[in-house]
């Protein structure tokens, strides 16, 4: 088991339930409108939102941004201690950094003596695509090892000041090299793990990426707080990662949707169904599954299991409920009276 990290109140780590973060695309300058997506994330289901810190004028405005957030708030900062001084003195949660890049051992000093002093942890962030020159020439081009070395001699720096409140993350936007990164590195230390795939593109092949790498450690038991990372809306990156702790059994809230893949038997819309049905259901959070099929014969028998379900016939379809079929309903009538049912559970 690893050690545990607080974040703000959310807890990482140490057996604690994986938690799911994601990261503003506002400029951090403009105060309202990360707040506002803030927001949005929180009720998305997010736990932990992080924010770039670019320069002092961000930091400045952080500041603000934290005596207002719903969620614990990490500071993203490169290359400039000054910037992580400040947004610890804002109010971060946890500062993501890598020691190695933000100046000498008094630099690294002057940070962590900051975060020891409020509490904060310090996440180091590696990733493949920005690897230190002599790690590269050692091997040639970014490998597991090469990240996993430069994850320990970051946490290096951070001991030698007699610092562990600390997360560890090794991304790359190459799913088996990610992979087998956090598979040494948890096999070698105790520390928190933060995971991701970096870089991952669209939301449609960000989120197969993401289910891939991140879905198949955390079903290895590697894994404490994930992000996924998708070129949009990062509600949507919420909504991957708690699809993805479902699959990967690590989430027992909301609902789990199955659905059949349709055949020559289909007679109704069964895909634009399901997609009303996920869109109505999407912020519920009674752990139930909810089964849409698009047979009569097959579906109550096929989604026996589920709490509540309805399947499709020739103009007409069933309410089920553990396999039973109690009402025999019109097309038009058969969403309505699932969400009805879904509310008396």
């Amino acid at each position: 088991m690893t050690k545990q990290i607080m974040v703000g109140s959310v807890p990482v780590g140490g057996g604690a339930p994986v938690s799911i973060q994601s990261m503003l695309n506002t400029k951090t300058t403009d105060v309202e409108g990360s707040l506002s997506q803030i927001r949005s994330l929180a009720a998305a289901g997010c736990q932990i939102a992080r924010l770039a810190i670019p320069d002092m004028e961000a930091a400045s405005a952080f500041r603000e941004i934290c005596a207002e957030s719903p969620l614990p708030l990490v500071a993203d900062i490169h290359f400039d201690y000054r910037l992580a001084i400040a947004a610890a003195e804002a109010g971060a949660s946890k500062i993501r950094i890598n020691p190695g890049n933000i100046g000498g051992e008094d630099r690294v000093k002057a940070v962590v003596d900051v975060c020891k002093e409020k509490s904060i942890p310090i996440r180091i962030g590696v990733n493949g695509g920005s690897l230190d020159r002599k790690l590269l020439e050692k091997y040639g081009h970014p490998t597991p090892e090469a990240l996993v070395e430069s994850a320990f001699s970051h946490l290096e720096l951070l001991e030698k000041q007699g610092f562990y409140d600390t997360c560890v993350s090794m991304k790359s936007s190459n799913v088996p090299l990610m992979m087998q990164a956090y598979r040494i590195f948890s096999a070698q230390s105790d520390y928190p793990l933060h995971v991701g795939v970096t870089e991952t593109g669209t939301e449609y092949m960000g989120t197969v990426k993401s289910a891939m790498g991140i879905g198949g450690l955390l079903c290895m038991g590697i894994g404490d707080t994930i992000r996924v990372s998708l070129t949009a809306d990062p509600v949507r990156e919420v909504y991957a990662a708690k699809a993805i702790l479902k699959a990967a059994g690590l989430r027992k809230d909301g609902v789990n949707i199955v659905s059949c893949p349709t055949c020559g038997r289909t007679r109704i819309d069964l895909i634009g169904l399901v997609n009303r049905v996920e869109e109505a259901l999407k912020d519920c959070k009674k752990p139930i599954t909810v089964a849409v099929m698009g047979c009569v014969v097959n579906g109550p028998g096929e989604a026996r299991e589920a709490d509540v379900g309805i399947a499709g016939g020739e103009d007409c379809g069933m309410l089920f409920a553990k396999g039973q079929m109690p009402q025999k309903l019109p097309y038009d009538e058969l969403l309505p009276a699932l969400l009805a049912y879904v509310d008396t559970l």
